[in-house]
């Protein structure tokens, strides 16, 4: 159910700018990991993850790839200016499409020094020539004359898009570390960061103790980093992301009787967003894959999960597909009512942020005490800091 108001700055917190972790640890399997399951808190390396699951559990992870979606561009007058790739516009709005490209992209950007660089310039770097498409809504011609594809060009003059809040220039060591271990498809701006502690030992050690996993993705924009700037929180504009599921992950879902547990918020996002496409499909309100933010909180719904991801894959067969793409804005908020997850593995998050939210959503008022721990015992935070392992008690469906 959800509530009239949500005050922002009851989801404050003290985070010392020297507890922003500003390199991972290495191994990345060394970081602390908190563990939340009713009120006991108990302190571990992540390493020790596998033993410290539920029995039976299934992990979801998402295997999206960053791209070196920054450009850093110096014009001959010494002018700077900052690209920021967001969505690709030309050849194709898929992502993959447009990473295979050769010859010239389209893409919506965010621009820095945009005045420094007048309507009808054409500025070049690296063998590329940059162009307005339009202006207006910032969107960038990329060209170039050889037969590169467009993936290999970013891979030779992007840089990481490590993200704002660490406060230092992307290095050559953030091309590996601010990847997961797992990642396979390119089109992220922002690393899914509770899969960066991942190891393949921690992987085989998850097989050894039975935990079953799947692998969807959710390509994370730039929207990730917006701050909730209304004093309600239910005033804020929750941004749209592109999630895909396969056949397999939804029968594997449909099918597992243990507690389904994500690896991130934008997993839990892609799974609960899952959900509700199902039941939007049984209910007669949802025609195509697109949640918006408050559609779980409009009707009151019994619908089971295994009647909602039965009811996706007969929407699958009639449309024939294998695979299925959606977006999703779905804004998960104290009040929520989880219907797919059992907790998380995540990092510790900005104060006044969707996920700090989403975090209260999931073990309501505690996660005061879980980040007061957490800063008590020197953990590191946000997308480089240490991670949390937070399992809820409330019952499901």
């Amino acid at each position: 159910m959800l509530p009239k108001e949500i005050h922002i700055n009851d989801f404050d917190y003290p985070l010392p700018e020297e507890r922003i972790a500003l390199f991972p640890v290495e191994p990345r399997d060394s970081s602390k990991l908190l563990r939340l399951e009713g009120n006991i808190i108990t302190h571990h390396r992540f390493k020790e993850l596998p033993q410290l699951l539920p029995s039976n559990t299934l992990l979801v992870f998402n295997q999206t790839r960053v791209i070196q979606a920054r450009l850093k561009i110096t014009k001959a007058t010494g002018a700077q200016i900052e690209i920021f790739l967001l969505e690709p516009i030309y050849p194709s709005p898929v992502i993959m499409q447009t990473m295979g490209a050769t010859k010239q992209v389209h893409w919506h950007c965010m621009i820095g020094n945009k005045k420094r660089w007048k309507e009808n310039e054409v500025i070049y770097h690296h063998e590329l020539e940059f162009s307005w498409v339009d202006r207006e809504h910032d969107v960038v011609c990329i060209a170039w004359n050889d037969n590169r594809v467009f993936a290999e060009v970013l891979a030779e003059v992007g840089n990481m898009p490590i993200p704002p809040y660490i406060k230092r220039e992307a290095v050559e060591k953030d091309k590996e570390v601010y990847q997961t271990v797992y990642a396979t498809q390119e089109g992220s701006v922002a690393a899914p960061t509770a899969g960066l502690h991942f190891t393949e030992h921690v992987l085989q050690d998850l097989e050894k103790q039975g935990i079953k996993k799947e692998f969807i993705t959710l390509h994370v924009g730039a929207g990730t980093f917006k701050p909730v700037s209304t004093e309600n929180a239910l005033e804020h504009e929750m941004h749209a992301e592109k999630m895909f599921f396969s056949r397999d992950n939804i029968m594997h879902l449909m099918q597992h009787e243990g507690p389904i547990i994500p690896v991130g918020t934008t997993s839990m996002r892609s799974l609960e967003s899952l959900y509700w496409f199902g039941v939007g499909l049984i209910q007669q309100r949802l025609e195509s894959f697109t949640i918006p933010q408050y559609f779980p909180y409009e009707h009151a719904c019994n619908i089971s999960l295994q009647q909602s991801l039965q009811r996706v894959l007969t929407y699958m067969d009639q449309q024939h597909l294998e695979n299925l793409e959606g977006v999703t804005s779905i804004y998960i908020v104290p009040g929520y009512e989880f219907r797919v997850c059992r907790g998380i593995i995540t990092n510790f998050h900005q104060p006044k942020s969707t996920l700090l939210l989403l975090i209260s959503a999931l073990i309501g008022e505690q996660w005061k005490t879980v980040y007061h721990e957490a800063l008590q015992n020197n953990y590191r935070f946000l997308s480089y800091g240490d991670s949390s392992l937070l399992l809820s008690t409330k019952s499901m469906m």
